[in-house]
């Protein structure tokens, strides 16, 4: 997750996940133009032996939601997916799937970015 301020020029950490997000689109985007991985990593691609599928836990933000476009209702209760963006003021957040505004936040302390 990166913190933003909407007023300020986006951090030099936010730069560097932007241009990885679009190095991937643009991969996935070539894939299925049918290009292949080999032509794509050439002979730079490190090896990863002995691998494993794994998990990792990643922000998300939980909360009554209201307006929502597939998750219809009122103060619906609500995981959002992966949380990307969270502006500064904690007003505004943007997950994998889309924007969220944001009302209070919980009242337990411990939850809040």
């Amino acid at each position: 997750m990166l913190l933003f301020n909407h007023r300020d020029e986006p951090s030099a950490d936010f730069a560097c996940e932007k241009e990885r997000l679009a190095a991937l689109v643009d991969d996935m985007e070539r894939i299925h133009r049918g290009v292949s991985p080999e032509v794509m990593a050439g002979g730079d691609a490190p090896i990863l032996d002995r691998w494993v599928l794994a998990r990792r836990v990643v922000p998300c933000l939980a909360g009554l939601s209201t307006g929502h476009p597939e998750l219809v209702g009122e103060n619906r209760l609500i995981g959002t997916s992966d949380l990307w963006l969270l502006s500064e003021d904690h007003a505004w957040a943007r997950t994998l799937s889309r924007w969220y505004r944001l009302g209070r936040p919980a009242e337990n302390p411990g939850l809040n970015a």
